[in-house]
């Protein structure tokens, strides 16, 4: 029963990290850029987007498209270097272990 208990523990301890990582991650932020920089998104660690900058000079009424092409690059740009950084992060808390499951976040 010993080792039920210290297994249980580790699993707490576990638990109580990611729950700090993902409070870490949160703070954190990551930028990504499209159009060399016309279109900017910052989001948090976790990938929620939380501000979106447009320079002027891209706003074409007459090319609506591409505005909203250069949004999509930079969102997903934003959102996998959030992932990266969540991978890292987690690979800390594993120590390197490939955990063969989806994290929530």
């Amino acid at each position: 029963m010993a080792d039920f208990s210290k297994i249980f523990e580790q699993a707490q301890q576990m638990q109580s990290r990611m729950q700090e990582m993902q409070d870490a991650l949160q703070k954190q932020t990551v930028s990504g850029a499209a159009g060399g920089g016309m279109v900017t998104v910052e989001a948090d660690g976790k990938g929620t987007v939380t501000r979106v900058r447009i320079d002027p000079a891209v706003v074409q009424p007459t090319d609506v498209e591409m505005l909203e092409d250069l949004v999509l690059v930079a969102v997903n740009d934003a959102q996998k270097k959030a992932a990266d950084l969540a991978r890292t992060e987690m690979s800390k808390l594993t120590g390197g272990l490939n955990l063969p499951f989806k994290l929530p976040f």
